[in-house]
């Protein structure tokens, strides 16, 4: 067989030890020793493709860890036995749901002592790690003497994502090993890192290829290779004057990432570090007690919510998709990034437009799109090969999904469609990213209105995970299958609606922009108005929003939403359509409310003494989100409220920590938010009266 093919074969293989006896003393675990008396501890996880930290898989090892030191073996190798990685962290479904500090500290206490047990051991021990090794399995290593890195491994410490900070020891064991500036940043922002740059960190002793794995935990266990130790700036960085230094930088930095109010974490990472970096014994007790108070806390909890809607709407994608070869019709801002964006995963895509150049623009922005998302030079290439410029339009005949991404025009869909339909294939689905217009509408001139579904991408495509898959009336059930299966073949999330005017997201989001106008015209400062919405927990405010989206999008959303639902919307100014007819829409033209430059709003600060952000502010913008997602609730748009609460945060950024839309209304109660809307609606208008759908709501 060509050596190449070997060497590629070999390093897909994993290289496991000795080879384990079938039955194995342990449910999670298995132990080998080979010639050289070295012990091969296999993690493999029962009845999962992943391996993860759960209360019994613990107590497990530690039994494991005992039974390791009566035999002394010459050394501990572990490893994974699971292809997709390491360790993926702690079992997160053992956090839902925690409201006791006490119970949670008890647990994490139990746990720190297996990792601390594992640390002790009187023997030379390595981790030798392929694929992710993130959170509590990057702690595992950490407690190991060394730390071998197959080639392409990942590493990181994703807690703030949930909330939290590392719990099994992380904070204490990582910056003692790793400078603090850099060890620090990596847990304050949750970001990976490659196994180069886990070396270069000093965070693992060597970077090897799968086939010499046997020869380097040789060379790591009998002392041929030196091992990383931090050097003299790590140490000085840990020492008190430099550490209060630091922690004050460190601050200011997650300020502007996000407030301590809203994202306590952060913020308790760096404090933990400053009071007790330096002395180990101590930062590992505190870590403990501050990882316990971050668990209850609502910010955590919810989050922990995210991460579980994220994981259900995944599962709602389903697998086996069919789809291979995309045709995209339509280079401007969406469709071209819609196009990069299937290019990028993997899949052959042809885009099509009457004029070259939105083409050309397209296929630059996804070069440099790549050059941020794909880590390879070659991977670069073959994702900007997969995606083929064709002013024909030749590759509807061999497409197996056509998405149409031409403007929001009724007559002009119809007349694509109308030369589309007949060169399509068979079994071949036709997609519009349509944001507005009924797919009832839209159906009406085709001869296979079965095979249509709309799929609403969100702007910009790379950062906005949702993608609402509309159905009609007439849809054929295996054809929204498969097109549910396409989008999480891409890396997306799936939103099922039902078609109706702005399906979810875009109704749910207009009255929070059109709000936002109102106040404008009773003469509220711009700046002040997004600050409200911020100060909720919102990634933007919606002034700032309805110049990214583009005034004149804002405007026909407004007008089309306000044609079917009328006075339950606010009103739409008559300055904003003169605005738009003199081109002033916003960031693509570089003058919209606010000034761009670079693709960054010019915001000068407000004034300290002027009106501040009031509580009625905040609830006009937001209250209504709340209503309409009921109102699509109640309708049957969707059926699904956590699905809601998922699409509002992956489709609009909705402040994460608050769970949602629906979630907020819960947990500050729906009676609450009743009365408040029955006040706001006998105060400014029959806009914010509470849907009847609150009468059922959980």
């Amino acid at each position: 067989m060509d050596s190449r093919i070997m060497t590629a074969l070999g390093d897909r293989v994993l290289s496991l030890g000795p080879q384990p006896a079938a039955d194995g003393l342990y449910k999670h675990f298995k132990l080998t020793r080979d010639a050289d008396g070295v012990a091969w501890l296999l993690f493999d996880r029962a009845d999962s493709s992943a391996n993860t930290l759960s209360s019994d898989v613990m107590e497990e090892f530690d039994a494991v860890l005992a039974a390791i030191e009566t035999e002394r073996p010459a050394g501990l190798v572990i490893r994974s036995a699971k292809p997709s990685g390491f360790i993926a962290g702690a079992d997160v479904n053992e956090f839902r749901g925690a409201s006791d500090p006490e119970i949670v500290e008890t647990r994490i206490r139990a746990a720190h002592a297996v990792v601390d047990h594992l640390e002790a051991l009187k023997l030379p021990t390595v981790a030798v790690i392929h694929g992710f090794c993130l959170g509590g399995g990057l702690e595992v290593a950490l407690a190991c003497q060394s730390r071998i890195a197959i080639d392409g491994a990942r590493f990181g410490f994703p807690e703030v994502m949930l909330g939290l900070h590392p719990g099994l020891g992380g904070t204490a064991r990582f910056t003692a090993l790793v400078n603090p500036t850099q060890s620090m940043a990596l847990m304050l922002t949750a970001r990976t890192i490659d196994a180069r740059r886990a070396k270069a960190l000093g965070l693992v002793d060597t970077v090897t290829q799968e086939r010499h794995v046997r020869g380097a935990v040789k060379d790591v266990l009998f002392g041929r290779l030196k091992r990383a130790k931090p050097g003299l700036l790590t140490r000085a960085a840990n020492l008190g004057p430099v550490r209060t230094l630091l922690a004050k930088r460190m601050r200011s930095e997650a300020e502007k990432a996000a407030s301590r109010e809203h994202y306590p974490a952060p913020y308790a990472l760096i404090d933990l570090w400053e009071t007790h970096g330096g002395n180990k014994a101590a930062m590992l007790r505190a870590e403990q007690a501050s990882f316990a108070k971050l668990m209850v806390t609502p910010t955590a909890q919810n989050l922990i919510r995210v991460f579980f809607l994220r994981e259900q709407m995944k599962k709602a994608a389903g697998s086996g998709n069919t789809i291979k070869h995309v045709h995209v019709i339509g280079a401007g801002a969406m469709g071209g990034d819609i196009a990069a964006w299937c290019a990028g995963q993997g899949l052959r895509v042809s885009l099509a437009d009457m004029k070259a150049e939105p083409i050309a623009g397209a296929v630059k922005r996804a070069a440099e799109l790549y050059g941020k998302i794909i880590r390879k030079a070659t991977e670069v290439r073959d994702a900007l090969d997969r995606l083929i410029p064709d002013m024909d339009g030749e590759g509807v005949r061999n497409a197996d999904l056509v998405i149409e991404a031409v403007p929001e025009k009724l007559e002009l869909k119809q007349k694509v469609y109308a030369g589309l339909e007949p060169r399509m294939k068979p079994g071949a689905i036709l997609a519009t990213n349509t944001s507005s217009i009924p797919l009832q509408d839209l159906r009406t001139t085709l001869a296979r209105p079965e095979r249509l579904v709309g799929l609403h991408f969100f702007n910009p495509v790379s950062r906005l995970q949702l993608v609402e898959v509309v159905s009609h009336d007439g849809n054929d059930a295996q054809v929204m299958k498969q097109a549910l299966a396409f989008v999480g073949a891409i890396d997306r999330l799936p939103l099922s609606v039902k078609s109706s005017p702005g399906f979810l997201v875009n109704r749910a989001l207009t009255p929070y922009m059109l709000e936002a106008m109102v106040m404008l015209d009773e003469k509220t400062d711009q700046r002040l108005i997004d600050a409200a919405a911020e100060q909720f927990g919102m990634p933007m405010g919606p002034i700032e929003l309805a110049d990214q989206v583009g005034l004149d999008i804002c405007l026909d959303v407004g007008d089309m939403l306000r044609a079917k639902f009328g006075d339950l919307l606010p009103p739409t100014p008559a300055w904003l359509r003169d605005k738009v007819a003199r081109g002033e829409l916003g960031r693509k033209t570089g003058k919209g409310f606010y000034t761009w430059k670079d693709g960054k709003a010019e915001k000068a600060p407000l004034p300290e003494t002027g009106p501040g952000v009031t509580d009625q502010m905040i609830d006009r913008l937001v209250l209504p989100m709340s209503n309409v997602c009921v109102a699509a609730l109640r309708e049957g748009i969707v059926d699904d409220p956590d699905a809601v609460d998922g699409a509002m945060i992956f489709g609009t950024g909705y402040a994460p920590f608050r769970g949602g839309p629906l979630n907020y209304a819960r947990m500050r109660g729906v009676e609450n938010i009743v009365s408040t809307l029955r006040a706001l609606s006998e105060r400014f208008g029959g806009r914010f009266a509470p849907d009847p759908g609150w009468d059922n709501f959980k």
